[in-house]
């Protein structure tokens, strides 16, 4: 797949010129954190049930520069008035090393917080409490992005991590990628963690940073998924597919095989990953239809589960055996029935379609992809017009090996998987398309991020 081409050295080094001006240090002491978005090929809608899942990184994401906050109460923090240029600075005391101050390339505003305050979780609390714990005044943009800083915090603090330090960062994101259902939400829970981590000396495994995210995503903000977006971003390696169980967290990665095992047949094609953008942008903590989802399949669960004699086991679908499904599906309500039929089949492709990679057949690969993409339509019943639109769009593009919904279906994008040698007039033909099909939605694209060609990535680390 050739070396990594992200994030640029450029990249890099605009970052830590803007932390080194915040906190008024040289670049040398700026850390970057690189925390990737993630995509899903197999494996949708069952995380949040214990099923097995398949994902990988792409060479797009995350970038958190920071330093320590410091270690004395002289020291200052210099900041711009404008948040993005730093064309007029105002020099103004912090008071000491507990201070975390963040400023985002996407969003206006300072986020401003003590590690030392109690930070509650989201649903617990009113949006004019948590202003009025923090006296900084924040705006309503800033009570949005800052929310996951303030998330980190609670979930390092809630398992007994002591915090000596805040830290100073910059915060930005690939362009045009937010809210587009690449779990750029735990992409930026991770960051933090791993910021704050560092700059507390603290050490801290992979597998624990996944349940510290999962903190931060069901505890503090409400929202009932499971743990594969945090696995596929810290547990990674660049072109393997991650293989995970989360009932059991068991986890391997799956290299594809540079020939197939038949050397008389056509050597493994080279791969890319599409990313065609619907126009849609919905923040999924917001939109009911995700945790309904969830609660109907614990319903299955519990349905089939008593029906086996086994009602004292919780009901989540990763412990009912298939062939119990099999024996009693007939006892499912309709849109129970769906639910539960999704989650058993979408197991079954999760285990063929690591064949399939490991085999190098990219074709059989992107089928289950597809038929993975269809269940989650008309069995999980998630995803919406554009969404359809699009999906269909991709299924008809030159090289393409198969697509389905990137996240929940219930905005954002789709990702297909595509020969890298027609990977450009792939995108070219859906650049084309979906406009026909989408005018207004797609008029709010731009036309240099509506399809994008990416490259398999790496997990989360620090440079």
């Amino acid at each position: 797949m050739g070396a990594m081409s992200w994030p640029t050295q450029d990249e890099l080094h605009e970052i830590k010129k803007i932390v080194s001006e915040m906190a008024g240090k040289g670049t040398e002491d700026v850390r970057v954190v690189v925390s990737p978005y993630r995509i899903c090929p197999l494996g949708a809608h069952v995380d949040h049930q214990g099923g097995v899942v398949s994902a990988m990184t792409i060479n797009k994401g995350i970038l958190l520069g920071f330093v320590p906050s410091g270690s004395t109460e002289k020291e200052t923090l210099t900041h711009s008035l404008n948040h993005t240029h730093m064309h007029t600075h105002v020099c103004q005391p912090i008071s000491l090393f507990l201070k975390v101050a963040l400023r985002s390339g996407q969003f206006k505003g300072e986020v401003r917080f003590r590690v030392n305050e109690n930070h509650k979780p989201r649903q617990t609390i009113s949006k004019g409490e948590e202003i009025n714990a923090d006296k900084s005044s924040p705006s309503p943009d800033e009570f949005e992005w800052g929310i996951y800083a303030r998330g980190a915090l609670y979930a390092l603090q809630s398992r007994g991590n002591y915090l000596a330090q805040g830290i100073i960062g910059y915060i930005c994101g690939s362009e045009g990628l937010d809210s587009s259902g690449l779990s750029s939400s735990a992409a930026v829970g991770i960051a933090y963690l791993l910021a704050l981590e560092t700059a507390n000396g603290l050490t801290v495994s992979p597998t624990e940073n996944i349940e510290y995210d999962r903190v931060i995503e069901n505890e503090y903000l409400g929202l009932r998924n499971g743990i594969l977006d945090q696995s596929a971003i810290l547990l990674s390696s660049h072109g393997c597919l991650t293989y995970m169980n989360c009932k059991t967290t068991e986890h391997k990665l799956i290299r594809p095989p540079k020939l197939l095992e038949d050397q008389e047949a056509e050597p493994q094609k080279g791969y890319k990953i599409l990313l065609a953008f619907s126009g849609l942008r919905q923040a999924l903590t917001n939109n009911p239809g995700y945790n309904s989802r969830v609660a109907e399949c614990q319903e299955a669960a519990k349905v089939l589960l008593n029906a086996s004699g086994n009602k004292e086991v919780e009901p989540f679908l990763c412990n009912v055996k298939p062939e119990v499904y099999k024996a009693h599906k007939f006892k499912l309500e309709p849109n129970l029935a769906k639910r539960a039929e999704h989650y058993f089949s979408e197991n079954m492709r999760v285990r063929k379609g690591l064949e399939a990679w490991a085999s190098g057949d990219l074709r059989a690969f992107g089928e289950l992809m597809t038929a993975s993409g269809l269940s989650s339509i008309k069995n999980y019943e998630c995803g919406c017009e554009p969404l359809f639109q699009l999906y269909e769009v991709l299924l008809r593009a030159p090289g393409v090996f198969g697509a389905r919904f990137s996240g929940a279906g219930f905005r954002g994008c789709c990702v297909a998987l595509v020969d890298a040698a027609r990977a450009t007039e792939a995108a070219n033909f859906v650049r084309v398309e979906y406009p026909k099909l989408q005018p207004v939605l797609a008029s709010q694209l731009s036309h240099g991020t509506a399809v994008l060609i990416c490259e398999a990535g790496d997990c989360a680390r620090i440079f």
